[in-house]
């Protein structure tokens, strides 16, 4: 069984849930999960988590992204992507200044209300079934963080935007709201998640490439190890005595290392080895009762 990450690029076409069922085939095990999904019209990065690696499904989940989206004024649709009915179409008086004007004005933290189409869910049906049933429901607005807005392309009325932002952030909704505030609609025309966390697009991978290195037994070449996520984590390998602590996920003390642990700060975490130098986990230290404590533990 392969445990780690595997940088997927999601092709167009693709749900993210029929890319981890092609993934299950090609590496000939159940235990995958993918950390944000992607409209099937999108395209980009998806990192994918195999075995104990699915443990840092939640944290990948809640990574910065990094999208670049086309933005086409003058339409409204139903999905507010151009894939969706549209429902009103309306000449774009506004100049391109204001338009970037409009655009950058959406950095920082705001509130957003999620799309009918999306897969969120309200008592228990998610948001796109009921929107497919013509029904729509009043949607809590939530807390986004834009970091950063650049327009890369101009062709008025239509602009092509680098986007990075918090978990959470509709980027169709964005595009949906800037053409809102010029009160003329807009739509997203095109997708692409160029990153999530750490990982880019520029080393990504096809299915269609990850099958080709599968067929050649070379498929280990493209997970990329769980401890790789907590490099910036100092090390640390306990002792054979304390063995069994790690393999139970107990706390483990300072003298239960082999290095000198006196300079860990309270709170801070660390990557624990057992003591042939196989990474277990993450465990954080509580200086109040000077113990360390699993925080994700990956060995299986």
């Amino acid at each position: 069984m392969y445990h780690g990450i595997i940088n997927v690029y999601k092709e167009a076409g693709y749900t993210s849930h029929d890319v981890v069922a092609k993934l299950r085939g090609i590496c000939r095990q159940k235990k995958i999960g993918h950390t944000g999904t992607l409209d099937p019209d999108a395209v980009g990065v998806l990192p994918v988590c195999l075995g104990n690696g699915t443990r840092l499904c939640d944290m990948l989940t809640d990574g910065q992204k990094e999208y670049i989206a086309t933005l086409r004024l003058g339409i409204m649709t139903d999905t507010q992507d151009s894939s969706g009915k549209v429902l009103e179409e309306r000449e774009v008086l506004v100049p391109p200044s204001e338009v970037r004007d409009a655009i950058l004005s959406f950095q920082g933290e705001s509130m957003q209300i999620p799309p009918m189409y999306s897969a969120l869910k309200v008592n228990g049906k998610k948001l796109y079934e009921l929107a497919r049933e013509g029904k729509e429901v009043e949607r809590a607005a939530r807390p986004i963080t834009i970091y950063e807005m650049e327009i890369l392309e101009e062709a008025h009325p239509e602009y092509v935007m680098k986007v990075k932002c918090s978990k959470g952030t509709y980027i169709r909704t964005l595009c949906h709201d800037i053409g809102e505030k010029l009160g003329c609609g807009g739509v997203m025309t095109k997708l692409i998640r160029s990153r999530v966390g750490e990982f880019g697009i520029e080393t990504a991978l096809t299915l269609s490439q990850l099958q080709h290195l599968s067929d050649q037994g070379m498929l280990s070449q493209a997970v990329i190890p769980v401890e790789k996520m907590f490099l910036a984590y100092p090390a640390f390998t306990v002792k054979e005595s304390a063995f069994k602590a790690i393999q139970n996920g107990n706390q483990l003390k300072k003298n239960d290392f082999k290095e000198e642990a006196a300079q860990i700060l309270d709170g801070q975490e660390i990557r624990v080895y057992s003591h042939q130098n196989i990474f277990f986990g993450v465990y954080r230290y509580e200086k109040k009762r000077e113990l360390f404590s699993p925080v994700k533990m990956f060995f299986v």
